[in-house]
């Protein structure tokens, strides 16, 4: 990096305006409120991880039932801060097994756009593209339903591999 000074510099002087802040904390608690619904209203489905935060690029949660993990593989509901969009990930345990599934989903719809694996998963759904934060029950509404849809078909996908 060439001068690191600089860019701390002006990422103080953005903190200091508070608005980053204070979107931060609160796209953190939504998706916090994401997982306690999700832990409410699916958990006959999946079993639910706590929250993990990255480096300002990713809020996330992962999921998982008995099926994936026995494939060593599991979900994650992901805020993609940059892309400022929900999606969901499919993952595996450990590297191989990403390579392993890649392999496996590589030529699928859902990897259709990509000519090489992710860097953290092995495949990405967008869910909600453009979401509107200032209807928290309306979106929280849509991610469930397209969350679940899209896990839903996943899973049946994985299921005709074996």
């Amino acid at each position: 990096m060439e001068n690191l000074n600089k860019y701390v510099a002006i990422y103080k002087k953005q903190l200091e305006k508070g608005d980053i802040l204070i979107a931060y904390n609160e796209l953190v608690k939504f998706v916090m409120k994401l997982r306690t619904k999700f832990i409410k209203t699916l958990s006959d489905r999946y079993s639910f991880a706590g929250i993990l935060h990255g480096y300002l690029d990713y809020t996330y949660f992962y999921y998982s039932n008995d099926f994936l993990k026995s494939k060593k593989l599991k979900f994650g509901l992901v805020l993609n801060h940059v892309e400022m969009r929900f999606e969901i990930w499919l993952l595996g345990n450990t590297i191989p097994i990403q390579k392993k599934y890649w392999e496996l989903l590589k030529n699928t719809e859902w990897n259709k756009e990509k000519s090489e694996m992710p860097e953290y998963s092995i495949l990405e759904v967008a869910l909600v593209e453009n979401p509107d934060f200032n209807n928290l029950d309306k979106l929280t509404e849509q991610i469930e339903t397209k969350m679940s849809k899209a896990s839903d078909e996943i899973l049946d996908y994985l299921k005709t591999l074996n």
